[in-house]
């Protein structure tokens, strides 16, 4: 299915990643759905930026009920169902190695936190959309990971986690759906410069990343929004289960 055909839904959609995915797939002529949680403002502003192909929507992607009622508005307001998921939310969690909780201190509820958000979200927002995907036979879905498991250069523990399990998660329904045409694969960004969750982040270890990454820069969030739209468009239909990491080269898998 052309991009210009789908539907998608990004969720956290009004700000850093998830705003630049909505304005890649908006450029390929894709009606998308912002998905927010808190940044009301930010999100209405992106679907004013956009026009038409935009619908704003807030949901809380922990809450089942809040997602399919997303769903249904969404199908309603643009006369198709969600066809493409993009799970890109983040919740209550930003890249500070100062403040980051280390080993000693570090809870089980902030592990349980961040495994809501990312694990959680994803199954909510997936059977949301299933049947609706497995009548017409096709679906693309694309979660959000992070290089950060295979080199954990901070031990963000509770994050860091949370996004393996996502893979884990990703590979599972892969081997699932792919009978009714769904594709679901991961992007894996390294830290972005500069992104809400990033703003903590100092300037020395932003430089530190550009001179250990052979492209000898920090990725910029819309170069990783463009890595999602492939996964999505009919030069990604081939592939599902796998994790394309986004960051220049400095993880090498």
């Amino acid at each position: 299915m052309d991009l210009k055909n789908q539907v998608v839904l990004v969720t956290g959609g009004s700000r850093g990643l998830g705003a630049e995915t909505v304005k890649a797939f908006a450029r390929e002529g894709a009606r998308v759905v912002i998905n927010y949680f808190q940044s009301e403002e930010k999100a209405k502003q992106l679907e004013k930026l956009i026009g038409l192909n935009a619908l704003a929507v807030q949901a809380d992607v922990r809450d089942p009920d809040q997602v399919q009622s997303m769903f249904i508005k969404a199908k309603e307001h643009f006369g198709s169902p969600v066809n493409t998921i993009v799970n890109n939310a983040l919740v209550d969690f930003k890249f500070d190695p100062v403040e980051n909780k280390d080993a000693f201190l570090i809870g089980w509820e902030d592990y349980h936190r961040q495994l809501e958000g990312a694990v959680r979200g994803a199954l909510n927002t997936i059977q949301a959309g299933l049947n609706d995907m497995q009548e017409i036979q096709f679906g693309r879905i694309v979660n959000i990971g992070t290089n950060l498991f295979q080199n954990p250069v901070v031990s963000y523990h509770d994050y860091t986690t949370s996004k393996a399990a996502l893979l884990g998660f990703t590979r599972n329904m892969a081997n699932d759906l792919g009978k009714y045409g769904i594709t679901v694969n991961m992007v894996s960004g390294g830290l972005l410069k500069t992104t809400d969750a990033s703003s903590a982040t100092s300037e020395e270890v932003f430089q530190l990343i550009e001179s250990s990454t052979p492209l000898r820069k920090v990725t910029d969030p819309a170069e990783a929004a463009d890595a999602v739209v492939f996964f999505a468009s009919r030069w990604g239909r081939g592939v599902t289960g796998q994790n394309l990491v986004v960051d220049g080269g400095l993880v090498m898998d």
